[in-house]
């Protein structure tokens, strides 16, 4: 299959309130609509996580950031134009995501990721995708497609056939900003 032909059936999955298990610029990822509470819902379904966990959700530039972060303060702003590694920053305030997204805080991470497909995926949703780890909430972190457990492949609608032989080693980096402080979260 083209990667023209598999990203416009990860579209067509995503469209319909779906999850769909991705490569990302870190590791295998679970992804959905981050707008939908429905698709969320069966994310946090799917990892036996409880949705008082925040998720991480990725946009592609910094316009859909600032569309979805009322403020983005300028230390991050800063750290993402001068970051080499995926880094995650964790914003207050989130606007237009769906409302299980958004963790009990009031706050939502994002990361504007490298990998084209995420970012092919996102610009022609027109809408930021949910990005978290492709395992159960509790089990160990698969740094391959083929360390993905069986109920996971089996629970989404969609695997993306790309990058299956890729070994990942490192999430990303996470950060919240609190006041003029970063507090590192996951280095």
């Amino acid at each position: 299959m083209t990667t023209k032909k598999i990203l416009n059936q990860s579209i067509e999955v995503l469209l319909n309130s779906q999850v769909i298990l991705y490569p990302t610029d870190t590791v295998w990822g679970l992804g959905c609509d981050a707008t939908n509470v429905d698709a969320v819902a069966k994310i946090f379904k799917l990892k036996n996580r409880v949705e008082s966990k925040s998720l991480v959700v990725l946009v592609s530039s910094m316009e859909m950031l600032h569309t979805y972060v009322g403020t983005v303060p300028q230390k991050a702003i800063d750290i993402i134009s001068k970051t080499k590694k995926p880094t995650t920053i964790i914003y207050s305030n989130p606007k237009g995501l769906a409302d299980n997204a958004i963790a009990v805080d009031n706050t939502i991470a994002i990361r504007i990721p490298t990998h084209n497909y995420c970012l092919e995926i996102i610009n022609k949703l027109g809408k930021p995708i949910i990005s978290t780890s492709a395992n159960i909430s509790g089990e160990s972190t698969p740094k391959s497609f083929s360390e993905i457990s069986l109920p996971i492949l089996e629970g989404v609608d969609y695997v993306v056939n790309l990058e299956q032989d890729k070994i990942t080693d490192k999430s990303s980096t996470i950060l919240k900003l609190v006041g003029n402080d970063i507090e590192v979260i996951r280095a």
